[in-house]
């Protein structure tokens, strides 16, 4: 099998979360700034398998789209564009932000460590990873 990508796009920082081969654990693999983004990316797809990428699709509580659309949907469109073969899916990023902040404190990190922004945003990307697994298994 092949992995699974996830992204939670940031305006300057972006995170990053990858699931093991057998697509059962997702795991924050690092966050880069969102200028490199899609270079990484594309590295990342040159030397392991990937066959989806997961981006966090960032709604308000209304369920209407957060401002950071305008920067998302572009950015999804160049990788379907450049990356046809592997399938590119939305998902809901509600929350994430403050799931990762509860598991910073939960793991006993101290307040210094749970104000870097770039760890809260592998975080999140690992919570969206992990959010579409579960309701993929569900389903």
């Amino acid at each position: 099998m092949s992995r699974i990508l996830a992204i939670d796009y940031g305006k300057k920082r972006t995170g990053l979360a990858v699931t093991d081969a057998l697509q059962i654990i997702a795991n924050g693999l690092c966050t880069v700034p969102t200028t490199e983004l899609l270079d990484f990316v594309m590295q990342y797809v040159a030397k392991e398998s990937v066959e989806m990428i997961v981006v966090g699709h960032p709604k308000q509580m209304s369920g209407e789209d957060s401002e950071n659309m305008c920067r998302i949907v572009p950015f999804v469109n160049r990788l379907k564009k450049m990356l046809p073969q592997v399938k590119v899916e939305m998902f809901d990023e509600r929350f994430t932000s403050v799931l990762a902040h509860q598991a910073m404190i939960d793991a006993g990190l101290k307040k210094k460590a749970r104000q870097n922004k770039a760890l809260v945003d592998e975080i999140s990307a690992t919570i969206i990873l992990q959010s579409y697994l579960e309701s993929k298994s569900q389903s």
